[in-house]
């Protein structure tokens, strides 16, 4: 056998992937985080980092496609939230882990098991490795057979709307209030080393939540979380919000924020 020499390896990929890897140095490379020094040939170093964000685009493609035939007939605006909600970084660290993928990443860090964005880069970077080892043909099989065939039933996660800032969003649509994302800190988590986000939401001025997240995007859905758990709960709060709306109406803004909707760009 070819693989003899990485016998383990090869069977671990086999049941990840349902094949066996033809380049299994792509495979190493995907499961290599920046914190780990690997040299390849001319000295350079070799991280998960480009593999990463070839596998974003083969994975966002991938899952727009099954999700275009499996969804006959939806608009476009509901393929984009069912994909989105697919392919968010909890997400695909949650997939990581349940698959055995976390395991084999090869890290300098401690607690790479509890940290999804890590996991979730790994999951991308296997993504471009099967893509450049085997082509999109078997990244959409891995996907459709290997993913969705075990981890995920896409009617469950069309019904089940994960996205809270746009469930946030429609709240104060209704209402008529405006909504404002802020960035309050950005700083490093001390055992991996990536960046950490936290965010606030503020509705018509008034702060109804915070979120921590390894991307501002992510920060943003658990402000959302945070805020649409306590405007459901906290009559206090959400009277305040409705006051302060009026005031915004009568040209005093008390936090002096803006009373249009707005939406901080995401990282």
């Amino acid at each position: 056998m070819p693989f003899r020499r990485d016998r383990q390896l090869y069977r671990s990929f086999y049941g990840i992937l349902g094949f066996y890897p033809r380049k299994i140095d792509l495979y190493r490379q995907a499961l290599t985080h920046k914190s780990l020094t690997v040299k390849e040939g001319g000295g350079r170093l070799s991280n998960n980092e480009r593999l990463e964000y070839l596998g974003d685009a083969i994975l966002d493609a991938v899952v727009g496609d099954i999700l275009y035939n499996h969804f006959r007939g939806k608009r476009e605006g509901f393929l984009t939230s069912v994909r989105s909600r697919m392919v968010q970084r909890e997400t695909l660290g949650h997939l990581a882990d349940e698959m055995g993928l976390t395991d084999l990443i090869r890290s300098n860090l401690m607690g790479k098991a509890h940290n999804s964005y890590m996991a979730g880069n790994a999951f991308e970077a296997l993504v471009g490795a099967v893509y450049l080892d085997r082509g999109y043909e078997y990244c959409r099989w891995f996907v459709k057979n290997r993913i969705l065939g075990k981890y995920i039933n896409l009617d469950s996660v069309a019904i089940n709307d994960s996205n809270y800032k746009s469930r946030l969003l429609e709240w104060c649509q209704k209402y008529h209030v405006s909504a404002v994302f802020e960035l309050i800190e950005e700083t490093k988590d001390a055992e991996t080393q990536s960046p950490r986000f936290l965010s606030r939401v503020l509705i018509s001025g008034v702060e109804c939540g915070r979120g921590l997240g390894y991307s501002k995007k992510e920060s943003h859905q658990q402000a959302a979380k945070e805020a649409m758990a306590k405007l459901r709960k906290n009559d206090a709060l959400r009277a305040k919000v409705l006051e302060a709306k009026k005031s915004e109406e009568n040209g005093i803004n008390i936090n002096n924020t803006s009373p249009v909707c707005t939406e901080e760009k995401s990282a």
